[in-house]
């Protein structure tokens, strides 16, 4: 007899999950627009219903790691760093070079795709990067409504709907704010959360690899304006970065602009597998 896996202890109900409602916190560093912003959300029960449900899809449905709240705020957090180091450092946004806009502006187009770059996980995992755009659109066109006037708004959604399809497999971003949604979205790696698909609770190396990653550092960089410092406690975790994070960085734009540095920690490798069999 096929034995069952336990059933989930926690509230599955609608009500159940929005009461551990994940909220949003990014430093506006004087963006007002930024802030008034992830005001909207924060109270935005209709693009948290859609995380959820993107979330359901990949986790309990496929067996895949997560896609919803979590996700979306590490990818935020983790992008609208890589932006500030690279503005810093004097990289130029897209909307500023081709459209006279701010870095303000390039910093809302940022974490609005970072946002929202999976909701068509809700929908379904394949293609979902597409499915993503047609969820998007009229929720960026409400959430910009009351900030910007109508020619503007319109641009910085063309620009937010363009980082997020240029997040997919082989996608091309045009910008530096749809290369930087590329390579937050690879780089939500620590403690196992790996981007690659696996069943949950499997062996292989999609699984034993992400184990292997500790920690992710994202620091002003000495050679390049941003250094990238990964943190393994097994050599195995390169297999992460060889196959997820190269081909997210390749093409996105960030190259020129990235140093990676790995290291593993502690005095040995951690034993990741006891024992295999087939």
């Amino acid at each position: 007899m096929t034995e069952q896996a336990a059933e989930p202890s926690y509230d599955r109900t609608i009500a159940g999950r929005f009461s551990q409602r994940v909220m949003l916190n990014v430093p506006g560093r004087g963006n007002p627009k930024l802030r008034a912003l992830i005001e909207q959300i924060n109270a935005d029960d209709d693009l948290y219903a859609t995380w959820l449900a993107a979330n359901v899809n990949a986790v309990e449905r496929l067996g895949m790691t997560d896609h919803g709240p979590v996700h979306v705020k590490i990818v935020m957090n983790i992008a609208a760093k890589l932006f500030r180091l690279l503005t810093e450092h004097g990289v130029q946004p897209g909307v500023v070079q081709n459209y006279g806009l701010t870095r303000d502006d390039a910093e809302v187009v940022v974490l609005l795709a970072a946002l929202l770059h999976d909701v068509g996980m809700s929908i379904h995992r394949s293609d979902h990067e597409s499915y993503s755009l047609f969820i998007a659109d009229p929720k960026i066109r409400e959430l910009l409504g009351d900030l910007y006037d109508g020619p503007t708004a319109t641009i910085l959604r063309a620009e937010t709907l363009h980082a997020i399809i240029a997040h997919r497999s082989g996608g091309k971003p045009l910008t530096l704010e749809a290369g930087i949604v590329r390579v937050a979205d690879a780089l939500d790696m620590a403690k196992g959360r790996s981007r690659i698909p696996f069943t949950a609770g499997s062996m292989s190396i999609h699984s034993i690899s992400a184990a292997a990653i500790e920690a992710v550092h994202i620091e002003s960089g000495t050679e390049k304006p941003v250094q990238i410092r990964i943190d393994l406690s097994n050599s195995a975790g390169i297999f992460q970065l060889d196959q997820l994070f190269r081909e997210k960085l390749a093409g996105s734009g960030l190259e020129p602009y990235i140093e990676l540095e790995v290291n593993l920690v502690g005095e040995a490798e951690k034993r990741l597998v006891e024992s295999y069999r087939l």
